[in-house]
């Protein structure tokens, strides 16, 4: 059986409804949760694949969370090697910084369902099964596209969603894993103090939920589906 090991900053960000394509795949799933497990006891090259998941931390937080510059270490030997790597959020900005991309937080939290904007190397490849759905957005930092990698979506507010690296590397700014159809209701409770700060109604983000969860479910583990398919492993 295929190993995918997935780095995990909070406990309610995990694969969510990507769980079961990775199932289907054949892969054993085994989550390392930070704070908890000791990530130098990682080998980065030995899973056959590996996530970063998000968090509510940036990536120039290092000083006060030194793991995220264990997590780019790994990363970087990783990437170096080829080896398929998928980032969501905050593993998504990991990855930018581990391929010498600038990550920095935007003027804005975009928080909620929309849709992208897909390039065309977007609509060419994996996230082509997003176009017209509405995906969920919970970030205040953006990373640039690094230097070889394919841009593949935007949105009004972050010009960089989501970005390719061949076919073994997969970033995404926003959370097409999130179990919408289930609701989101760990997520409104952890980051209910960040939703106040922004203004931002927990019951609008609900609803929302409710009406887009379905067709975003079966958009991402499409998706995912695809983009495992390719992979060059």
């Amino acid at each position: 059986m295929k190993t995918a090991v997935a780095i995990r900053h909070v406990h309610f960000e995990d694969l969510g409804t990507l769980e079961a394509v990775l199932a289907g795949a054949g892969y054993k799933l085994l989550y390392h949760d930070v704070g908890v497990v000791d990530l130098s006891a990682i080998d980065p090259l030995r899973p056959d694949l590996l996530v970063v998941l998000g968090g509510p931390v940036g990536v120039y937080d290092a000083d006060a969370y030194p793991f995220l510059d264990l997590e780019k270490d790994m990363l970087a030997m990783r990437l170096a090697a080829g080896r398929p790597t998928f980032g969501i959020c905050l593993g998504a900005q990991l990855i930018a910084a581990a391929l010498g991309a600038r990550v920095a937080p935007t003027s804005l939290k975009e928080i909620g369902f929309s849709e992208l904007a897909l390039t065309a190397a977007g609509s060419a490849g994996p996230l082509r099964h997003l176009e017209g759905t509405a995906v969920l957005h919970w970030h205040g930092d953006a990373f640039a596209i690094p230097d070889g990698a394919s841009h593949l979506a935007a949105t009004a507010a972050c010009a960089n969603q989501a970005f390719a690296l061949g076919p073994n590397v997969l970033a995404l700014q926003f959370h097409a894993e999130a179990q919408a159809c289930t609701g989101l209701e760990r997520w409104l409770i952890g980051h209910a103090a960040e939703l106040a700060a922004s203004g931002i109604d927990p019951r609008t983000i609900r609803a929302d939920a409710a009406r887009f969860g379905p067709a975003l479910r079966k958009a991402a583990r499409a998706m995912f589906t695809e983009w495992l398919e390719g992979l060059d492993a």
